[in-house]
Formats: C-alpha cells, sequence, structure tokens
C-alpha cells in the first residue's frame, strides 16, 4: 500500500521551506509566518484554518517542539472525529452508493471497496448504475471480474433507479450481503441528473427499507477548492454519510480536505495513496497532518 508520507509529497513541497524557516527557530518569524500563510492558502487550506494556524503560532515564542506540536494540533483538530471504517460491525446486507462527477474514480474506487469487503470475509456484489456512459457500466464489469466478484450491470441508456432495484434484488438472490453501486459521473451544474440520484435512492429504499445504507461522494484531490463546491451541491441533493478522497498521491492541494470535513461536517473514510487494489486507506487525520509536516511518526 501507499504510504501518507509518500502520497503527499507534492502538498509537503509547496511549503516545506517556510515550515523548516519557522520550527528551526526558537519562536515564530513574522516574515516566515507571512510566507507560510500565503503557501497554505496555494495548498487550498481554508482561509479560517489558516488565519487560527496564524495566530497559534504567533502567540507561541518558545522551542521548536511546542510551535510544531501546536501546528499539528490545530490542524489535526480542524479535521474533526474520522471514525475508522469496519466491514465486521455492518448489516448484512449493507448497501452503499457512490456519487461524484466524471474522473473522479468511483469505479475504481468501487472495486477497491469490493476488494476490502472480500478481505474481511464477505460477500460483495457490485452495481453498474452508470447508465450514463457508453463504456461506463462495462468498466464496472471488468473490474467486478478482476476481483472476483458478483455485479449487475445496467445496458446503456437504462433507467438508472431500475438497475439499482435490480442490484439489491440480485444481492438479496445471490447471497452477497455487500451491494456497491457507483453511478453515472454528474457534474454538479447539471441539474436533472442529479435529481435522478433521489430516483436511484428511492428505488433502493423500495427494494430494501434501509437502503442506501451509506451514500459516499468520491472527489478528486487533483480539483482543491473546486471538489469542495462539488461535494456541497452533492450534499444537498442526497445527503452524505461519508468522503472518499481519490488521486491525493498526484495532488498539491490536499489542503482543501480540511475545507470538506468543516463545511460539510461528514467524516472523510478513505483516500486513495497509489492506483493498486490495496491502495484504499481508512482515513487517519493525525498520519495526514504529519505526513502534511513532515513530522515524526509519518509514515
Amino acid at each position: 500500500m501507499g504510504s501518507w508520507f509518500d502520497s503527499l509529497r507534492k502538498t509537503r513541497a509547496r511549503f516545506a521551506d517556510a515550515l523548516a524557516g519557522i520550527f528551526s527557530s526558537t519562536r515564530a518569524d513574522p516574515a516566515s509566518i507571512e510566507e507560510l500563510t500565503d503557501l497554505l492558502i496555494t495548498a487550498d487550506v481554508p482561509m479560517r484554518l489558516v488565519t487560527e494556524l496564524t495566530h497559534e503560532l504567533e502567540r507561541t515564542s518558545s522551542r521548536k517542539e511546542p510551535l510544531l506540536a501546536t501546528f499539528e494540533r490545530v490542524l489535526v483538530t480542524a479535521l474533526g472525529e474520522n471514525p475508522q471504517w469496519s466491514w465486521s460491525t455492518q448489516p448484512k446486507p449493507v448497501v452503499i452508493l457512490l456519487v461524484g462527477i466524471n474522473g473522479s474514480g468511483k469505479t475504481t474506487t468501487a472495486a477497491k471497496l469490493a476488494h476490502q469487503a472480500q478481505q474481511a470475509h464477505r460477500n460483495p456484489l457490485l452495481g453498474a448504475a452508470d447508465t450514463f456512459r457508453a463504456a461506463g457500466s462495462h468498466q464496472l464489469k471488468l473490474w467486478a471480474d478482476r476481483v472476483g466478484c458478483e455485479s449487475v450491470i445496467g445496458a446503456t441508456g437504462a433507467d438508472a433507479a431500475a438497475v439499482a432495484y435490480d442490484a439489491i434484488d440480485a444481492a438479496v438472490a445471490r447471497h452477497c450481503d455487500t451491494i456497491i453501486v457507483d453511478t453515472a459521473g454528474r457534474m454538479h451544474t447539471k441539474e436533472p441528473l442529479m435529481r435522478e440520484l433521489q430516483k436511484v435512492r428511492a428505488a433502493m429504499a423500495k427494494r430494501l427499507p434501509e437502503a442506501p445504507h451509506h451514500t459516499w461522494v468520491v472527489l478528486d484531490a487533483m480539483l482543491g477548492q473546486n471538489a469542495v463546491v462539488q461535494a456541497r451541491q452533492f450534499h444537498e441533493i442526497t445527503p452524505l454519510s461519508g468522503v472518499i478522497v481519490t488521486k491525493l498521491d498526484g495532488s498539491s492541494k490536499a489542503g482543501f480536505l480540511f475545507a470538506v470535513r468543516q463545511e460539510l461536517n461528514v467524516p472523510i473514510l478513505f483516500a486513495g495513496l497509489g492506483e493498486g487494489m490495496d491502495d484504499l486507506a481508512s482515513f487517519d487525520a493525525t498520519q495526514f497532518v504529519r505526513a502534511l509536516l513532515q513530522t515524526e511518526g509519518a509514515t
């Protein structure tokens, strides 16, 4: 599995020099703090948090360790409570609905989640409700075959809500206890497609009253603050219960996660640290921050 430290290399590189300047001194130098402020903003750390950080650093005038500890504490606190996901505590069956825009990595993420479920001795089924793209369902079928799990594939142009219903129906018939439904990538500005998600949810609930048990938005870390806008609008259409961030290893704007967490008040559950099947890690706020700051204990 990819490491947090390696995955955050591009974001860390943006402000490494400024951090070194602050933490190598016995007090927070105003010039270094100003430089750090600018660089944190370019890494898409929200302004409110940047202001809080600079105020904390200005109040701290002791040796290196307290400065670093202050910085780490404020950032970890800003990420809030992000409970570690456990497959073993989920109901049987459990239904997970994945939403997000085109190119965010939903389909690959669905496959990685199915793989994780298998590792936890569950029997997953992948549902391809991406009937908007010609290649959408085909792509998920290839991933299902690779993982070695059951699948229900919707034809291009088929009713996505009907496919979601059929996925749950088939899972019950085939004794699958984990249903992961991949939906069509929707631009958050296209209202008809966004509204279709409500129909998908209604169809799921018709077949299984508690479904979907979880609705997770998949966000591309490469988009930075634009991903925050997407998450907000998805949350307005279909209440989200979790966030998955992908392509973290290729982004220099990982600071947007602080904005997502604070604005939506929804836990960040997983992060993509690489392209391998095992490179979907449970989100760990402390490891994330330590990797950003290049501090002791980062892995």
